[in-house]
């Protein structure tokens, strides 16, 4: 195993006239420093710093550059992290300055991608970021793009030659990445196809990255998905079917986690997955309610939904949040916070939950069964006992609301939605029953 990286962690912030300015500083160097950890980076210097201005050569002032030159020189760091988006001119000049390996957000982000990718799909799109990432820009040697550790090599190790990537190759790559993926597109389509037939409505779980969507979907669908607190413990996305209250099944889908300034051609390389959270009959966005910036999180995947075109203007996908992390909420606030969603617009559209305890959890299943069946009509049907496949089938694909058995026959009041209601009259026909 080899020793973890020192690195060093710079985060520029837009300073304002508003006096919030320096406390939103400090939690963007947070995050930023929780992502260096996240492939294991060993932190031992950080700094936020105001941007008053742009400077073109290396993004921030000389009075900085030099005080971060200092620290590495007397840290030892083989790897500053600089949490704001660099042009290819800037990180080289940095480097040169630094005498040190330079990264910023976008790099950072894929590389932690790359190392979380477990299956063929999410290592693709990956790979696609990254190339789109290098494409233009004088990197190491794109062998490291084979290398098997995970990652993609930007924070160094085997096969650098400081050789620029050949372009074409790049190209020709990229091209067969998206066909590939246009393989994986179509084949969900299919899959998305087979579910409607089968009359399975399909729940997506969105959210800032280490929100606890994982181990609410765990909780949820009684899976083993990897939980655990760190940012995108979740690359590939998992589906799982779920029985909710009344009995019906949906589909359970966990997502990838979003980041603010999530760099756009990241968007666009995981748009295959994203694609559930589109063509979902429900969006359940799971918020870190104790996070002292969950409001501004929640602007932030919004946005990216927004740009998926999952959230519209008077229409899109409907959505409910499930605030989470309740039990880490001091006693004081979780009792304004329960009290505040019990009553008005945000009875229906929030529901504290927390993953870890289960608590509010059955709350949050009976609103999305709610949701999920509001333009379903309650109707009467009789089913002979003998025919335990229909019946079974109600109870899967409809809410049972009542049901009496009269001798040889079902009797049973069901809300059925007009899809699942056409396809039981099919069933019956088909059958010879009325």
């Amino acid at each position: 195993m080899r020793p973890a990286t020192v690195a060093a962690v710079l985060s520029p912030y837009a300073q304002g006239p508003h006096a919030g300015d320096r406390r939103d500083g400090d939690s963007k160097l947070e995050e930023a420093v929780g992502l260096a950890r996240a492939i294991d980076l060993d932190v031992r210097w950080r700094q936020s710093v105001p941007l008053r201005r742009i400077t073109p050569a290396t993004l921030i002032g000389k009075g900085v550059v030099e005080r971060v030159r200092i620290a590495v020189e007397e840290q030892g760091i083989g790897l500053v992290v600089v949490d704001d988006k660099l042009t290819p001119v800037q990180q080289r000049n940095l480097e040169k300055a630094w005498n040190t390996k330079v990264i910023d957000r976008t790099g950072l982000i894929l590389e932690i991608f790359g190392a979380r990718a477990r299956t063929h799909e999410g290592r693709l799109q990956v790979e696609l970021a990254a190339l789109d990432y290098q494409r233009g820009r004088l990197v190491r040697s794109w062998t490291h793009l084979e290398r098997q550790r995970g990652g993609f090599g930007f924070l160094g190790g085997p096969g650098e030659s400081q050789i620029e990537i050949d372009r074409r190759l790049i190209g020709e790559r990229i091209v067969r990445i998206k066909r590939d993926l246009e393989g994986v597109r179509k084949t969900r389509a299919v899959n998305r196809s087979g579910r409607k037939k089968a009359r399975l409505p399909t729940v997506a779980l969105v959210g800032y990255t280490n929100a606890g969507k994982s181990t609410l979907f765990n909780r949820l669908s009684g899976a083993d998905v990897f939980a655990k607190n760190l940012l995108f413990a979740t690359l590939d996305p998992t589906m799982r079917v779920i029985k909710l209250p009344g009995g019906r099944d949906c589909v359970i889908s966990d997502t990838v986690g979003f980041v603010s300034d999530l760099p756009t051609h990241l968007v666009a390389a995981f748009r295959a997955t994203l694609e559930e959270v589109v063509e979902a009959d429900l969006i359940v966005h799971v918020r870190d309610i104790a996070h002292p910036d969950s409001e501004r999180q929640r602007a932030d995947v919004e946005e990216v939904l927004a740009a998926l075109g999952a959230i519209e203007e008077g229409g899109g996908t409907p959505m409910i949040e499930a605030l989470n992390k309740i039990d880490a909420l001091p006693v004081e606030q979780r009792a304004i916070l329960q009290s505040r969603t019990a009553v008005g617009p945000e009875r229906a559209r929030q529901f504290p939950v927390s993953a870890l305890s289960g608590e509010g959890v059955e709350a949050l299943l009976l609103a999305i069964e709610d949701l999920l069946g509001k333009d379903a009509e309650a109707r009467e049907v009789s089913v002979p006992l003998s025919d335990g496949a229909t019946i079974a089938w109600l109870y899967r694909h409809g809410e049972v609301r009542s049901r009496h058995d009269d001798g040889e026959v079902a009797r049973l009041t069901v809300a059925l939605d007009a899809a699942a209601s056409a396809q039981f009259e099919r069933r019956q026909a088909e059958s010879g029953t009325r």
